[in-house]
């Protein structure tokens, strides 16, 4: 598979398990491209020893965790209430708007693995992807959608 084929296959799928982090499209979008870079970088040495699919989501998770260990370290100013209501402003739905917010709450672990859930990766290669068994990534999903159940019900209130 070429780079400019992977690049098409995967984009949408990355830069969703990115907002999945960020909850920012500008962010998400920048740890999507760095992604992509590394995977260009890295695709000679690709060993095909798991899927490309998994092999690219384990990059981007990767990515998204640095990223979020730098942001950690580095003291963030508040931003002008006026400003965050125009980066807030974007055209995603407001409930797709308000799950990536509650993903972005959950746990580094919870959101690789609820944000690959959700782009249909079977649990097999999401366990491949964070570390864990089958059976314990087959609990933290059954928690996490409890956990964002909860969020949704009291969300409508």
């Amino acid at each position: 598979m070429n780079f400019e084929t992977i690049y098409k296959t995967y984009w949408q799928k990355v830069f969703r398990l990115c907002m999945g982090y960020a909850n920012d499209t500008d962010v998400a979008k920048d740890l999507a491209q760095e992604t992509f870079i590394k995977v260009w970088k890295q695709l000679p040495k690709f060993r095909n020893e798991s899927s490309i699919g998994t092999w690219i989501f384990r990059i981007a998770s990767n990515t998204c965790l640095r990223q979020i260990q730098k942001d950690n370290k580095m003291p963030k100013s508040e931003l002008p209430v006026e400003i965050k209501d125009e980066i807030l402003d974007t055209n995603i739905e407001k409930d797709i708007q308000f799950l990536y917010h509650c993903i972005s709450e959950l746990q580094e672990v919870e959101r690789i693995i609820i944000s690959l859930e959700l782009e249909d990766m079977n649990q097999k290669e999401i366990a491949e992807i964070v570390g864990l068994s089958e059976g314990n990534v087959r609990v933290k999903i059954h928690r996490i959608k409890q956990k964002l159940t909860l969020k949704f019900k009291n969300y409508g209130n």
